[in-house]
């Protein structure tokens, strides 16, 4: 205890009192323990959970798929290969539009719709745009849908594309094989929704849903031939209030812009339809649509011949993928790359001429190895 200098005799006038020792700023009740890990699974358990619907397991196994460690890989890849018999047999539906188009609105009154409608188990794969700069994502989908992401039967995983959209697809690609072997009979995939990830997307759906608005002065750049060619149906969103008018021009101008395409292989023609997804109209005509072009192709065999198209597709985008990052993780490759760069911007040697002399070295290396 600290002696007050006021207590000595010369100040017999004044009293301090010694107060109060300090109690420890630490809860002596407070047992020390730290909060048990979570257990590792082995591959089995990853594929016992997820068979028996285990949302917290299908979790765990979604974020091995997304990881980039190589052990991470190597785990997910054997429960794939498990689960794989297992997939196959949902209706996979791509949606795609402009950012504001009302994409996340419209997914919570859709899954809300084919749940109460149809029955079964939901997942949504939403992929999230990452920052150019930061990298990071909101991963802000949940919010947006805010009645299906507390339903019993729906499973929402948003995904940050990270600058790789190629890998994310694949990685969404793989994910939906774990929710069908999960028992979730309806998958929505939700695109970025900038040029690119439409392709990737339409590889791995179904049914390409295409939401558009109407008064925006963007009707013209909506009829894009790319997209619209991908498009098995396309909805006009925010047909309530004053702009009713506004989206059944922008769905005339859409029917005629479609009749100026080819015929399609599946032998449907798309449709054009306006919808509010804030107040839910005309949520049940898009989704008769929607079945009735999946019995439509199933009977007349497209469907088979898409899904064979796209197990093909995706056989090819794996070796790219496995090729490019052989490359560019190859030490030799990795040492001399600088080096390279630096003449191709100094204007010593063309772009082409360095790309030729990398390659030629790596081929060497792995003939070297063999």
């Amino acid at each position: 205890m600290i002696e007050h200098p006021e207590n000595r005799e010369e100040y017999k006038g004044l009293a301090v009192n010694s107060g109060v020792e300090q109690p420890s700023s630490v809860n002596p009740y407070l047992k020390s323990r730290r909060l048990p890990k979570k257990r590792s699974l082995s591959v089995a358990d990853y594929v016992e959970g997820i068979l028996k619907g285990d949302v917290t397991v299908l979790s765990r196994a979604v974020t091995l798929v997304e990881s980039l460690l190589p052990e991470h890989q190597a785990i997910a890849q054997e429960v794939i290969e498990k689960c794989l018999p297992h997939s196959g047999r949902s209706m996979r539906v791509g949606i795609s539009g402009v950012p504001g188009a009302g994409k996340s609105t419209s997914i919570d009154v859709f899954g809300l719709h084919v749940l109460k409608e149809k029955g079964g188990k939901l997942a949504v794969l939403a992929i999230d745009p990452s920052s150019e700069r930061s990298k990071g994502s909101i991963l802000g989908d949940k919010t947006r849908m805010e009645k299906l992401s507390v339903h019993p039967d729906a499973f929402i995983r948003p995904s940050p594309s990270a600058g790789s959209l190629g890998g994310v697809a694949r990685k969404t690609r793989e994910t939906i094989v774990l929710c069908e072997a999960a028992g979730f009979d309806k998958i929505f995939v939700e695109t970025v929704g900038v040029g690119q990830s439409e392709t990737a997307v339409h590889s791995m759906v179904d049914f390409f849903l295409l939401i558009q608005l109407a008064g925006t002065g963007d009707e013209l750049q909506g009829i894009k031939r790319g997209i619209m060619e991908m498009a098995d149906g396309i909805i006009i969103n925010k047909a309530d209030g004053n702009n009713i008018e506004k989206a059944k021009l922008a769905a005339t101008q859409f029917r005629n812009a479609l009749h100026l395409f080819p015929a399609r292989a599946s032998g449907w023609m798309p449709r054009v339809l306006t919808y509010s997804g804030f107040y839910n109209i005309g949520v049940k005509e898009i989704w008769d649509m929607v079945y009735e072009y999946m019995a439509f192709v199933k009977e007349n065999g497209y469907f088979e011949h898409r899904r064979n198209e796209q197990s093909k597709y995706w056989m090819y985008e794996t070796i790219n993928e496995h090729l490019r990052d052989s490359f560019y993780h190859n030490p030799l490759i990795e040492e001399m790359l600088p080096s390279w760069e630096a003449r191709v911007l100094g204007g010593q040697v063309t772009s082409f001429a360095g790309a030729r002399k990398l390659l030629d070295t790596y081929f060497s290396e792995i003939r070297k190895q063999e």
